[in-house]
């Protein structure tokens, strides 16, 4: 059974970080781009960050540039998101997700939040 599952989420004060892990099961993670999105209550998700197969290639939404880096360990069959600075508005569910596709048309895919698979979200709260 295909699964990914995240963890690392928590409470947190403002200015802090957390790094959230995305762990697969079932499939080899290498074989996929993966994209880390958020959910805010009342808003529509949007992709974070994402990173290609071998993590040459990244790609940040600007509320997370410059606080936010994304990276994986293919041998442990898992991808990070490494957050500082953290503010009350990066308040969200998070969530990973796979794209089996080429780099070019999982980008397109992020943009949309149309990914092949998803994870069930790990929860942060940045609040003092």
């Amino acid at each position: 059974q295909l699964q990914l599952v995240e963890s690392g989420g928590g409470l947190v004060q403002p200015g802090g970080s957390l790094r959230l892990s995305c762990a697969a099961s079932g499939f080899s993670l290498d074989n996929y781009v993966v994209g880390w999105f958020r959910q805010a209550p009342g808003k529509e998700r949007e992709g974070v960050s994402y990173i290609s197969r071998r993590g040459r290639t990244t790609y940040y939404a600007d509320s997370a540039k410059g606080r936010f880096t994304i990276s994986r360990d293919n041998a442990k069959n898992t991808v990070y998101l490494q957050m500082n600075s953290l503010k009350p508005e990066d308040t969200a569910a998070y969530y990973c997700a796979a794209c089996a596709r080429s780099l070019i048309e999982c980008s397109g895919r992020f943009r949309n939040s149309d990914m092949d698979y998803w994870g069930k979200g790990t929860q942060v709260t940045v609040s003092s």
